[in-house]
């Protein structure tokens, strides 16, 4: 019979492995991931982290820039956890071995968008999340109480009495499905950027953890915030590779067909504006000129320091014809952050007893309504560590009290022909709910995913496609109600920012009959909640 573990944590991205690492001295720790052991969206960070450690940089200026970035709707407490105990996270990382760039013995950074200061570190040039995956996997694996078992897709979680007290999984291919049960469980699944035809995601990111959330009960934020990533390869038979922000931020222009740079007629800061500002200006300057694409240009820039600061993108970009360093490169937006989901509180803890969420599948309001770059990867050290020290704490749960959570409405799933695949999510979702929306394709958008129903078969093909299904209908009526624009949601019919309505966080649960309940809060770390075992 198989030894239960103390604490499960599903997903092997930064926090969760930051969290078994946390969890370890406290009990058995079984993480479940449902591909390779290192297949997850930090292992294609190319950029870097975010933090502040260089002498000319403070605390307080990397608090205003993800304020600032998060266009009215970050919350100030979780921000502050985030800028001040981000230092001593990249330290440890760095004593455990983590081998950031350096000049001479110094800590080499560099500058992104939206940024203030040059502070991002990086690893390998363009390969930071290799470099700290690294780094967690040798310290996980000194740990005999850690038990990584890769291939094991989670279907449901077990909730019991209110408390989430376990997992229904498969393992392997074939096998029949099977339950694990624990004292705790920690949602560390990433993103859903395959919820898009076009993302920077890799093919694990179906948006498990938010689905598995939503039907377990909990409670969802912000899920209308989507940042689609301004510089995607856009070439015919390649895939859309992530070309990192901190190209612009050593000096890359952005420049139409004609050649000619375009972003100052949009913002100031030009291609060092916000990313939802920039992905908005390439789409807006593409469709007026009738192109698909817009480019990357980096001519300008010396050669050799180009292969040297940014060999992976530099090498990529070779396989498929182009060098940057002497060709433009064709780029557009690509689905690749979520700033809503599973509604936490500072340390993980989720609406229902028992379960916990870090990283991007979590909602603390970090992030607002669109992510200052450079700081998923330090969210991920911070928040997983938290997390995992309220579960090998065993405190209580907390959770709101629905009692005061006001319902603002109600609707209901019509369930009808199942989903047979994901292709067709993905075509309306990015051409009706992806950079620039309106209430008329949001509306067709959620009317025909609510037609829709989970497929009945067991699995995991199946069970992504009926999570990406969950996650489409939240998205687009989640859209479909923020009547403004705001950070990473824009609606072509509200284009303007609405404080007197919109200085909110919209939540939604899963009520009866499938139904959805809505409500809205101020402030996510504000919002009433009462104790629960």
């Amino acid at each position: 019979m198989e030894t239960r573990p103390d604490f499960i944590v599903v997903g092997s991205g930064i926090a969760g492995i930051r969290a078994a690492i946390q969890l370890a001295p406290a009990g058995r720790v079984t993480v479940l991931t449902k591909a390779r052991a290192a297949e997850s969206n930090t292992e294609y960070a190319q950029g870097g982290v975010a933090v502040v450690l260089n002498d000319d940089d403070e605390i307080t200026l990397h608090e205003q820039d993800t304020l600032a970035a998060g266009d009215g709707l970050c919350d100030p407490a979780a921000v502050q956890v985030l800028v001040r105990e981000g230092p001593a996270r990249i330290e440890e990382l760095i004593a455990w071995g983590a081998a950031f760039d350096r000049e001479g013995v110094r800590l080499a950074f560099t500058r992104e968008a939206a940024h203030s200061r040059r502070r991002i570190l990086h690893a390998g040039g363009d390969s930071t999340g290799q470099e700290i995956n690294r780094t967690l996997f040798e310290r996980l694996r000194e740990l005999e109480s850690v038990d990584l078992r890769p291939h094991c897709f989670v279907l449901d979680l077990i909730v019991e009495r209110g408390r989430c007290v376990g997992v229904r999984y498969l393992e392997g291919a074939s096998s029949p499905p099977r339950e694990m049960r624990a004292g705790a469980v920690l949602l560390a699944t990433g993103g859903l950027g395959r919820l898009y035809r076009e993302t920077t995601n890799p093919e694990v990111a179906t948006g498990d953890g938010f689905a598995l959330a939503w039907r377990a009960g909990a409670a969802l934020a912000d899920m209308e915030f989507v940042q689609f990533h301004p510089t995607a390869l856009q070439l015919e038979g390649a895939p859309h590779f992530l070309l990192s922000e901190a190209l612009r931020g050593e000096g890359a222009h952005l420049v139409n067909a004609a050649g000619e740079r375009f972003m100052t007629r949009y913002h100031p800061a030009a291609e060092l504006a916000p990313r939802d500002v920039v992905s908005r200006s390439i789409f807006l300057e593409a469709q007026s000129r009738a192109e698909e694409a817009v480019f990357l240009d980096l001519r300008h820039l010396e050669a050799g320091f180009l292969r040297r600061r940014f060999p992976r993108i530099h090498g990529t970009c070779l396989q498929f014809g182009l060098d940057i360093t002497r060709h433009r490169i064709p780029v557009f937006p690509a689905a690749h952050y979520m700033m809503g989901g599973v509604y936490t509180d500072l340390d993980g803890r989720t609406t229902v007893a028992g379960l916990f969420a870090a990283g991007e599948v979590a909602c603390t309001g970090v992030h607002g309504a669109n992510r200052l770059a450079s700081n998923s990867l330090l969210e991920g050290l911070v928040f997983g560590r938290r997390a995992g020290r309220a579960m090998a704490d065993r405190s209580p749960s907390s959770h709101p009290d629905w009692e005061l959570f006001q319902e603002i409405g109600r609707e209901a799933q019509q369930a009808g022909e199942e989903v047979a695949d994901a292709s067709w999510i993905r075509r309306w979702m990015s051409e009706r709910v992806g950079i620039v929306r309106c209430r008329e394709g949001l509306a067709k958008a959620e009317a025909r995913f609510r037609k829709r129903s989970r497929p009945a078969a067991v699995t995991r093909e199946a069970a992504e496609a009926g999570n990406l299904l969950d996650n489409a209908c939240l998205v687009a009526a989640a859209a479909r109600r923020r009547t403004e624009s705001r950070g990473g949601h824009y609606r072509s019919d509200f284009p303007e920012r609405d404080d007197g309505a919109w200085l909110v966080h919209l939540l939604a649960r899963r009520g009866r009959e499938d139904g959805v309940v809505w409500g809205r809060t101020p402030r996510l770390q504000e919002f009433p909640r009462t104790r629960s075992g």
